[in-house]
């Protein structure tokens, strides 16, 4: 495939010749292949924009144990329709992937997926450190400091213990920081109002606190620093949490709920706002937001965490905590840049450069030869409502409803289509013409 006037994020208009699954060449004016045996096709970009594929450092994928939620099918494809061609799933799944034949049940549940992926191991009471080191693991984590969905919370001497065993393996640690220590248990006492977006889910943000995320982060960073261990922290939701993570030497993400969302929204969404950590105040999302623009913050992945409707659909304290998102991260970004409120330079560090280095996936990230070719084309001037109808996501909502998102025409993985757009007439995307290309997903740790 050549792929011709393709404007890069630098400004530069280039063709890109892929051969294979990689990229063979990045110039301008690249002649396309010649030759009676010559079957390349070539794809005029006309100008629009051509970014490395995003790379979503954090998704629940709920297979195995919870497929009425998603599967590794649909999460895939909706990753590919956002422009994410490469995901890293999380172990809290039914059994946890917290052991070797755990690890292998989510290895065969994930053969279904379209796009590349890694699978990272769990770390329970019980674990099986031998067997789970033994399976090609992309990470260890998101090791929970507190319980949240799944119920993997565990005790300092068994994260500590957990630690040294990656420092051992020369495996990151990615952490969830929450210190259930510093929850606010009088929030419990509050008026939870009804069900669903009737519920008062202000309570939530107020019983899990900020502190307890600055602490807890504070406490991993430093027994990071006394191991020598790769902290990398997870959906870090606070301006004081990403500069303890800074100040402690550890990588960390924020995901697009916490740059987009805060408490302000809880009014309108109820329940379907409740996710861990919490929403926060307006004024520590736009600290947060500011910290994502100016380099502080490493990554932007998505914690994409979908329940259902109906499970949703509960008082606040029984409702699941999680939001999906891995199909609307990469078009906010953009949508930011066309805004002016982040530079497309800025959009592919977050979710291409930087997670490919942090997660040592050194074929990823890159509009370069040699890298693989995993390619998203996007009209940058083709903003469209953000309509939880058009999702492909098997939970089929968006706590971004009627925000605006600049989606993807074209996604490549190594090399191959795996999501083509044709853009409609409508403000949305559900009279888009939308077909998925028959892509066999594979493990970044192969």
């Amino acid at each position: 495939m050549l792929i011709t006037n393709a404007e890069l994020v630098d400004g530069q208009i280039v063709d890109v010749r892929v051969a294979g699954e990689r990229i063979d060449a990045v110039a301008a004016d690249l002649d396309p292949a010649s030759g009676p045996d010559s079957d390349e096709e070539v794809v005029d970009a006309d100008g629009t924009l051509l970014l490395p594929g995003a790379i979503d450092a954090h998704v629940h994928f709920r297979e195995p144990g919870f497929s009425h939620k998603e599967t590794w099918e649909t999460g895939t494809r909706s990753a590919a329709a956002g422009g994410v061609t490469t995901v890293i799933d999380m172990p809290n799944t039914s059994p946890p992937t917290a052991t070797g034949d755990a690890f292998d049940a989510k290895a065969d549940a994930a053969s279904a997926a379209c796009i590349d992926y890694g699978l990272n191991g769990g770390v329970t009471g019980d674990w099986d450190p031998d067997s789970l080191f033994d399976r090609p693991l992309c990470a260890l984590g998101e090791v929970f400091l507190a319980d949240s969905t799944g119920d993997l919370g565990v005790a300092p001497a068994d994260f500590e213990a957990a630690v040294d065993r990656a420092v051992a393996e020369d495996v990151i640690v990615t952490v969830h920081a929450e210190d259930e220590t510093l929850f606010d248990e009088s929030a419990r006492d509050g008026d939870a109002g009804g069900r669903g977006r009737d519920a008062n889910a202000d309570l939530w943000s107020a019983y899990r606190t900020a502190d307890a995320e600055a602490a807890a982060v504070e406490y991993a960073t430093d027994v990071g620093d006394e191991t020598g261990a790769d902290i990398h922290i997870a959906h870090a939701s606070t301006p004081e949490g990403i500069d303890a993570a800074v100040d402690g030497g550890a990588t960390c993400e924020v995901c697009p709920h916490h740059l987009y969302l805060s408490r302000d929204d809880l009014d309108d969404l109820g329940t379907l706002g409740r996710m861990n950590p919490p929403l926060r105040s307006e004024e520590r999302r736009e600290a947060v937001f500011k910290r994502v623009a100016d380099g502080t913050v490493d990554i932007v992945a998505t914690d994409h965490a979908p329940h259902t409707r109906e499970e949703k659909d509960a008082d606040l304290w029984d409702a699941p905590s999680g939001v999906p998102g891995v199909e609307t991260m990469l078009p906010l970004l953009l949508e930011s840049a066309r805004q002016g409120d982040l530079s497309y330079e800025r959009v592919v560090d977050l979710v291409a450069h930087n997670p490919a280095d942090i997660f040592d996936l050194s074929s990823k990230g890159r509009i370069e030869p040699g890298y693989d070719a995993d390619l998203v084309l996007v009209d940058p001037d083709d903003s469209r409502e953000i309509r939880g109808d058009d999702t492909h996501s098997k939970c089929d909502w968006t706590p971004f409803e009627g925000r605006q998102g600049v989606f993807p025409e074209l996604t490549l993985v190594r090399g191959e289509v795996v999501y083509e757009r044709a853009p409609g007439g409508a403000a949305g995307r559900g009279d888009d013409d939308e077909s998925f290309g028959q892509v066999d997903g594979e493990n970044v740790r192969r």
